[in-house]
């Protein structure tokens, strides 16, 4: 493989990857960057490798989830307070059902790049520049916009900065304390069937805190009850970006990506001799990999050895996005093989990026129940298996947005266009987001009676 640096990337096949057509201003932005404090720090991401072990070990769940693309425009404290709500909610509720501690890292504070499978994108016989992100160019669709300008990563740099502030604030601040369950609902959910579900929960947790109030145990002096951690994790698909960002530990002399807690490989830029592969090798956090139809066993292994030659359990995380109709075919080869050659990793399941439809209307779309189905099947497959199905991965808002359809208010096609925000893939509003969570809890709960009988 040869030596590592944060620059020799720059030396491989880079796919998925924007032309500049101005370098020297892209130099200047990278150099501006390469200046900039680390968004986070090392040590926060030794913290969460730490407990992706325990969830490889099985003594943990991870709960990944977020926006398909972060956006400039609708970037707003409000929305990120409802994003955060959101997953506290998710996890209070997959904790009841796994009966473990659950990880929360979310796709926020620098998730604004996507992979394409058109660099090209035609209306009206007019063709342009695919949009690839804020971070990269903008959605209107004019010839300008659609340039790459290397200043956007500025920008997104700062918005992750801030979007961080204030995430640490809500999980060290009061917001993430269990005294709060209730204030976690949003008032757009409070009309739903999971509302009153949700509200059942909480007065469990009510009655559970006053039983350990009368104990002596309080938020006040017991932290665990009053704070949470929480991570941050994107694709790391911009190079210049990431490398700009990557930093050397001062305690360990390791290299860091800074830009984010973890960082994942897509199923489209996880080639073993290519450029994503060989920047993420050589940085210490932990790693997503995402695992596709397309991807033999065998390149599996490879791709395990190049990026966790050490073996080291929370590295690696393999996000599994099959599809509905091809988990159960596409999953249990690559299990095996890892099981075969003993390689620790953490299994997530990506039900979304699988189940992507068009409507007759237009739209992109995926279907509550495709995703449900595809995360069943999931857990299926590894209690076959006899392995340890360790998480989720969602892609989300805490929006009131109508971009997929099914759930239990039933939303249809012809709805999705009364608020159909996203600017790249459809998103679970918080509602759907919810109701998954039940219904995987659910799951949780009959996967650990069968292995307890």
């Amino acid at each position: 493989m040869g030596l590592w640096s944060p620059e020799s990337w720059r030396s491989r096949q880079a796919y998925q990857m924007p032309e500049y057509p101005d370098q020297a201003r892209l130099q200047d932005v990278e150099l501006e960057l390469a200046k900039q404090p680390p968004l986070v720090f090392a040590g926060e991401a030794r913290q969460l490798k730490s407990r992706l072990a325990s969830v490889a070990a099985g003594q943990g769940f991870l709960l990944q989830g977020g926006d398909c693309a972060e956006s400039f425009s609708e970037f707003s404290a409000t929305n990120i307070r409802d994003m955060f709500k959101v997953l506290m909610q998710m996890a209070v509720a997959l904790t009841f059902g796994a009966g473990v501690p659950v990880v929360k890292v979310g796709r926020m504070a620098g998730q604004f790049a996507k992979p394409r499978s058109n660099p090209l994108e035609n209306r009206d016989g007019i063709e342009l520049p695919i949009y690839r992100g804020d971070i990269i160019n903008a959605t209107g669709f004019t010839s300008e916009e659609r340039i790459p300008d290397p200043q956007r990563m500025l920008k997104a740099y700062h918005q992750s900065s801030s979007t961080l502030n204030l995430l640490r604030a809500f999980a060290q601040g009061g917001l993430a304390s269990l005294d709060q369950v209730h204030a976690w609902n949003l008032d757009f959910v409070a009309s739903s069937p999971q509302s009153e579900r949700y509200q059942q929960l909480a007065e469990r947790i009510d009655e559970a805190l006053a039983f350990m109030r009368a104990c002596g145990m309080t938020t006040a002096n017991t932290p665990a009850l009053a704070e949470t951690d929480f991570y941050t994790s994107h694709e790391a698909l911009l190079l210049p970006y990431e490398q700009a960002l990557t930093r050397k530990d001062s305690l360990t002399g390791d290299w860091y990506d800074c830009s984010s807690h973890m960082l994942w490989i897509g199923d489209r830029t996880r080639q073993p001799d290519a450029a994503h592969v060989e920047f993420l090798r050589g940085v210490k956090n932990p790693l997503g990999l995402k695992a596709g139809p397309t991807l033999p066993p065998e390149e599996l292994i490879r791709l395990l050895d190049t990026l966790n030659p050490d073996n080291e359990p929370g590295r690696i995380t393999v996000i599994v996005r099959m599809g509905a109709g091809k988990v159960e075919e596409g999953l249990p080869p690559l299990i095996r093989e890892v099981e075969k050659e003993g390689r620790n990793v953490v299994w997530s399941c990506d039900p979304m990026h699988g189940n992507t439809i068009s409507t007759a209307n237009g739209y992109k779309t995926r279907e509550v129940s495709s995703i449900l189905k595809e995360v069943k099947h999931f857990f299926e497959v590894h209690q076959a298996e006899g392995t340890y199905a360790g998480g989720v991965h969602f892609e989300m808002t805490g929006r009131n947005v109508t971009e997929c359809i099914g759930g239990a208010h039933g939303l249809t096609a012809e709805s999705l266009s009364s608020r159909y925000h996203t600017n790249c893939d459809p998103r679970l509003n918080a509602d759907q987001a919810l109701e998954l969570a039940f219904l995987i809890s659910e799951t949780l709960k009959a996967c650990r009676k069968t292995q307890q009988a």
